[in-house]
């Protein structure tokens, strides 16, 4: 299994890393896009009626992306503080149950949307003329990465490969 989980981190570091590069990419054109609908708004009276859902839709790539990064890496809020204060084992043991419940919710949520993709195709976005379905790709996208960031760092933990960021905390001290 390490040998395994060696071979696949070059891959998910770089998936990794492309969906940060997007999510970034995104952002700016978002707020290219908001600025061009306030700039057409205010100054020429005259307001492109495709910004707001464009916008949105970037947006809800952005954050599906990032979040599934945010999972690799270990950067999401959380409150710790009872798990600090238990011995290595139930540390680990809680690690565990966490990560694998980040993994059945991003199962659930890739599998759900594509639902709810399924189910919406024949509508329309009114002002994009794109299929309705096409809203929940985010959601289908960002839910198969969590998965399977949030499944690479379960392995990591099980085989021990893991280092907590307080043990590097307390040899840094």
């Amino acid at each position: 299994m390490r040998n395994f989980m060696l071979a696949i981190k070059p891959y998910l570091g770089g998936l990794s890393r492309i969906s940060l590069y997007i999510s970034g990419i995104g952002m700016i054109a978002m707020t290219l896009i908001v600025g061009w609908q306030v700039f057409g708004r205010y100054v020429l009276n005259d307001s492109p009626s495709w910004s707001e859902p464009l916008s949105l839709y970037l947006m809800s790539w952005f954050i599906m992306l990032g979040a599934a990064v945010g999972v690799r890496e270990s950067v999401h809020l959380g409150l710790d503080i009872v798990r600090y204060v238990m011995p290595p084992a139930i540390q680990k043991a809680m690690d565990l149950l966490s990560l694998g419940l980040i993994v059945l919710f991003g199962i659930g949520m890739a599998y759900y949307s594509t639902l709810l993709a399924m189910g919406t195709w024949s509508a329309t976005i009114p002002v994009l003329g794109w299929p309705g379905g096409t809203d929940f790709f985010p959601m289908i996208v960002g839910g198969a990465m969590i998965s399977l960031f949030a499944l690479e760092r379960f392995v990591d933990v099980a085989i021990g490969e893991e280092v907590a960021a307080d043990v590097l905390v307390q040899e840094a001290a």
